[in-house]
């Protein structure tokens, strides 16, 4: 008869989920920091919008710092060393900031619906104090289904708190569930956040969809004008590239796609099995073989956060390039100022031609009167360098939106 010792192969399969799991960790921390000192950075990143991608690099950061260590701890040792106190602040700060990192998700999603569906009101609807509000509701909404229900014992079948009394181990860290509990808790931070992204994303997708359609069968009747010093003006017809135009949408499509996907795919197998043994009131999930797997299969999205919140904004990836080669100033020394060509005497300006998708997808979906200003600015100082009178350029089809006509020159 063989005897196989399988503590070598125990041993290499720890060691490999270590590594995985301090992958994890490490991607969580590094990637949720670049956020917030790309946001510290740089100017045009410090806007109403982005206080929500801000707290959400926050709140991944305090999960991947405060949490993840201990999670892979428990993991790895099988027991858990540190006394039944700190077990259960470790398990409250894993259901807030989770749940937390989830309903900013969620805010996210109406913000950019406001922002798509409602332009030109966009800026007096969404006001520095209402989105403090709303961290505010984010977070109180956080704190009530994990510090309260954990230290008075309403989440357990008995009503007295988890891992204390004569039947608890120092050795365990136990999370019980009853069903009041987590059914509370799973449709309030997870069950509707997902229907009401799906609902606004989707809407997002069909806006972004229509508007492209109408810019594509739109009839340009503007016409953009550079006079030079002593040279009568000369008109040209402004044109867009159709092809453009479907690829700006298919990666619209694809942008959507990601961001719900992955928010899917990290967290709905995770709060299937949370509401399974919720029902059935399992005593400790940590002894599912699966639960494991599902819950550092959810914390996975606060380390994909960065990536699909901030990577897929040219803005951000511009802050992170800079960052990552250790340069940090201001964002309008970033961009190099790219030379205008010099017209010579007696000629006139070269036909301008102006790629309509190319403009919005600078604007990012945020056409707001500042956004006009800064680009009208900067427009009139390029041509005064240039020795040149900027005149307007307006596009009024009647078949693009109103919120999409450009009021100004783009060089």
């Amino acid at each position: 008869m063989v005897i196989f010792n399988r503590a070598p192969v125990v041993m290499v399969s720890k060691v490999v989920l270590g590594v995985v799991l301090s992958l994890i960790i490490l991607l969580t921390v590094v990637g949720n920091v670049l956020v917030c000192l790309a946001v510290c950075a740089s100017r045009r990143l410090r806007c109403l919008t982005n206080c929500f991608i801000v707290s959400l690099a926050v709140t991944d950061l305090l999960l991947g710092l405060l949490v993840l260590p201990f999670s892979a701890l428990l993991l790895l040792n099988g027991e858990w060393p540190l006394g039944p106190i700190f077990c259960n602040f470790y398990i409250c700060m894993d259901v807030m900031l989770c749940t937390a990192s989830i309903l900013t998700l969620l805010a996210i999603s109406v913000d950019r619906y406001l922002a798509v569906t409602m332009p030109l009101r966009y800026i007096s609807l969404v006001l520095p104090w209402r989105v403090a509000v709303t961290m505010v509701i984010v977070w109180a909404i956080s704190i009530a289904v994990s510090f309260p229900p954990i230290h008075l014992g309403w989440n357990t079948v008995n009503g007295t708190v988890q891992n204390y009394g004569p039947s608890a181990s120092d050795k365990e860290c136990r999370f019980e569930l009853n069903r009041p509990y987590v059914l509370t808790d799973a449709i309030l931070t997870f069950y509707l956040p997902l229907v009401t992204m799906c609902w606004t994303y989707f809407r997002i997708l069909r806006i972004a969809r229509a508007q492209a359609k109408r810019i594509i069968s739109a009839r340009p009747i503007c016409m953009s004008t550079y006079n030079s010093k002593n040279n009568p003006p000369t008109t040209s017809t402004v044109v867009f590239s159709v092809t453009a135009v479907a690829l700006r949408e298919h990666k619209a499509t694809v942008t959507l796609a990601a961001v719900m996907g992955v928010f899917v795919v990290c967290w709905l197998p995770y709060f299937i099995l949370f509401t399974v043994l919720g029902l059935k009131e399992h005593t400790d999930p940590n002894t599912v073989p699966e639960f494991p797997f599902v819950l550092w299969l959810g914390y996975t999205n606060s380390a994909l956060n960065p990536i699909l919140y901030g990577a897929l904004n040219r803005d951000f990836r511009s802050a992170y390039t800079h960052l990552l080669r250790c340069r940090c100033p201001s964002y309008s020394r970033w961009r190099s100022p790219q030379p205008s060509p010099e017209i010579p005497a007696g000629k006139a300006a070269p036909p301008m031609l102006v790629n309509l998708p190319q403009i919005l997808s600078e604007l990012d979906t945020e056409f707001t009167p500042q956004t006009r200003k800064k680009t009208k600015n900067k427009t009139k100082e390029r041509a005064a360098n240039n020795g040149q009178r900027p005149t307007a350029c307006i596009w009024t089809p009647q078949s693009v939106p109103k919120q999409k006509q450009l009021l100004y020159n783009t060089p």
